[in-house]
């Protein structure tokens, strides 16, 4: 609020009526955005990168043609941009959630596009699982499912966690994304007020408001990291 107010102060801009409110109904509609696609985004994705992983040849579940195709699905939604996907999978959303705007709709769109992202984050945490760990658990007698749940999953939890921080990042980025074409939330108040109506009070708020997010958000996974790191 103090850089608001030096900004008014300095250049005698007039504050934006019920800026605060507009900004305040805007945070809560992207925290309700990205916190309930960060949630399925994680118990989905973590299972597909899993999957990824326990398929690929020479590992305990090995299947090199599933793992080929799948990998070949994943890349194929991996590689369209968000926007773009956004608008194509709106008939499905609308079928889903029975609206192709706002943050509801949103959240469908937002999840399936980073579920693939973080399948891929979670694939490359697991694949530092050293072999020989797994080796030794299977010499041991384990299960491929005790294999997964006492060894691969433990072990790779730091690199999980990094994926996640990272997935939930993207998603704060893709829900301004989102904004932008109806989605609601903040990305849609800078777009309708920051930039079509030139209200720079709204804009700067906005984008103060995602910094703080991200670098909040960063710090939390590195400390969390580092406390469930088993070298240190």
């Amino acid at each position: 609020m103090e850089l608001i107010d030096l900004l008014y102060q300095t250049t005698g801009w007039t504050p934006t009526p019920g800026l605060w409110s507009r900004i305040g109904k805007a945070s809560l509609e992207t925290l309700y955005m990205v916190s309930a696609s960060s949630l399925l985004t994680t118990v989905f994705g973590v299972p597909l990168g899993l999957v990824l992983v326990v398929t690929r040849r020479g590992h305990i579940m090995e299947s090199p043609v599933f793992n080929s195709i799948f990998g070949a699905i994943v890349n194929a939604v991996r590689s369209v941009p968000f926007i773009i996907f956004l608008v194509f999978i709106s008939p499905f959303t609308r079928q889903l959630v029975g609206a192709s705007i706002g943050p509801t709709a949103a959240i469908v769109a937002l999840t399936l596009a980073a579920l693939v992202f973080m399948a891929r984050l979670a694939e490359t945490a697991l694949l530092e699982v050293g072999h020989g760990v797994i080796e030794a658990a299977q010499s041991a007698g384990a299960t491929n499912w005790q294999i997964i749940r006492h060894v691969l999953l433990p072990e790779a939890r730091p690199g999980l966690i990094q994926a996640v921080t990272i997935t939930v990042i993207s998603l704060i980025g893709y829900s301004a994304m989102a904004g932008a074409i109806g989605g609601g939330g903040l990305g849609d108040l800078a777009v309708r007020y920051g930039y079509q109506r030139y209200q720079i009070d709204i804009m700067l708020v906005t984008v103060i408001i995602l910094m703080a997010a991200v670098q909040g958000l960063q710090s939390l996974g590195d400390y969390l990291a580092r406390k469930f790191d088993r070298r240190f």
